[in-house]
């Protein structure tokens, strides 16, 4: 193909992502783990080693492993459920209904793009959304309405990278995080009369700016190592409190939300000529999301109508995930891929609200590959992802940061997730012809 012709559907990509990309807990914490279509199907094991140009995500060094030029792009239809079940002491107020499903549906979207600039050097860039939240309360006015309320954050995150080939056994590479972050939070503020609550409304955005980083070992025939790290950013939202209930300092506000850094570690080892083995391990590093004070134009921390500072304890421990899975080429036409995975979250009983009710996890992941011609594939994957009851304490003394003076909540969050992804491979053109010395 033509560079001018490359240049545009690379856009292209760019485009959509930014059209679709949407908020979305459908991993610890609060991130997004929707980034490669065919890792999906193996639960993410060995994504760090590479095995499609997404995984460019996790590891920048990947992309010494294809050729010429290349791009892939997909997106993940996600449909979560989160049943709430509890009362407090607001029931005695007319807050008395349970939530039958707080996490709405999503589309997350990724692109990847790669282009090899001679033997040994490769560019790409990585579209994403690794960082998200949907909360969706249809009744303000239910039984943990003090500690429920609506809540988005979506990101969109650019990463161009730059891979080296250092020699067949190793490649190194590392690139740049370009985060654009915009959230709205909706908080409790009082009771305005029988089951109907006074709210504050917070939203703001923000650029983010870190790095990425990674290699590659090939230490056999056969066998692939990859390491992969992205920095944690500082997402410094500026924006304006509104609401109700006589609150004290409305207007200007901002505040700072401290994302995680990442550690990747995969591995890719072939069994045979059809099967490979797949193995993964990651760190994010979530303690240091503390908590995020909301501060006036003045310096001065924002207040309730109740004179609390207005503030979001995350307070989270540290999230691994750790993932295995198998690989099958079945045909010229198909490859064929499942895993499994099981994730530590982050989120704790001590700090755990109905907003972000998360638990640990167990991801089921099947999924297949089409080679439709030598330049098309298309990928296909579905996960299961169970998620462990989550219980809900918000008492006197239960120490969860969250709890308000005065207002208890006890309750139970049964949650589970359907995951359906599509999307496809393009080569783009041959590789650079290799240069032959002359002859003197």
């Amino acid at each position: 193909m033509h560079s001018a012709a490359i240049r545009k559907i690379m856009f292209m990509g760019v485009a959509l992502s930014a059209l679709l990309a949407t908020g979305g807990a459908y991993a610890g914490g609060f991130a997004v783990r929707q980034h490669s279509v065919s890792g999906q199907g193996a639960a993410y094991a060995g994504v760090a080693a590479g095995g499609a140009p997404s995984t460019m995500f996790w590891n920048p060094a990947v992309m010494t492993q294809f050729s010429g030029a290349s791009m892939e792009m997909g997106v993940a239809g996600i449909l979560p459920d989160s049943k709430h079940s509890g009362s407090g002491s607001l029931g005695a107020l007319g807050f008395t209904s349970g939530i039958e499903n707080s996490s709405p549906s999503a589309l997350v979207p990724y692109s990847a793009r790669i282009m090899q600039f001679g033997p040994n050097i490769w560019v790409g860039v990585s579209t994403n959304a690794p960082f998200g939240l949907s909360a969706s309360f249809a009744n303000p006015g239910w039984a943990g309405a003090a500690y429920g309320q609506s809540a988005t954050l979506k990101t969109y995150n650019a990463s161009p990278s730059v891979a080296i080939k250092l020699a067949d056994w190793i490649s190194i590479g590392a690139g740049a995080q370009i985060q654009y972050g915009r959230a709205n939070l909706t908080s409790f503020n009082g009771v305005a009369g029988p089951g109907i609550p006074n709210l504050l409304l917070l939203g703001g955005s923000d650029w983010s700016f870190g790095w990425t980083a990674g290699v590659t070992l090939t230490p056999l025939a056969g066998t692939q190592i990859g390491v992969g790290y992205r920095s944690a950013l500082d997402m410094k939202l500026d924006g304006g409190l509104t609401g109700s209930g006589g609150f004290t300092t409305p207007g200007p506000v901002s505040t700072t939300v401290k994302l995680p850094d990442m550690l990747t570690v995969g591995i890719r080892q072939r069994i045979n000529d059809q099967f490979t083995a797949l193995a993964g391990f990651e760190w994010t590093n979530w303690s240091r999301s503390g908590t995020s004070i909301i501060y006036q134009a003045n310096g001065l921390p924002a207040r309730a109508a109740s004179g609390a500072v207005v503030a979001i304890p995350f307070e989270y421990s540290d999230g691994y995930f750790y993932s295995g899975g198998l690989e099958y080429i079945a045909s010229d036409q198909w490859t064929l891929r499942g895993g499994f995975a099981y994730e530590k979250s982050p989120i704790t009983d001590q700090v755990r609200v109905p907003r972000l009710p998360d638990n640990d996890r167990y991801w089921y992941s099947i999924g297949a590959t089409n080679t439709v011609t030598s330049r098309l594939s298309i990928d296909l994957a579905y996960s299961y992802v169970q998620v462990k009851d989550a219980p809900i304490n918000l008492t006197p003394g239960s120490g969860n940061p969250s709890f308000i003076p005065g207002v208890t909540y006890v309750g139970t969050v049964e949650s589970s997730i359907h995951i359906l992804s599509l999307g496809f491979r393009l080569k783009l053109n041959p590789p650079p012809a290799a240069v032959v010395p002359s002859k003197g």
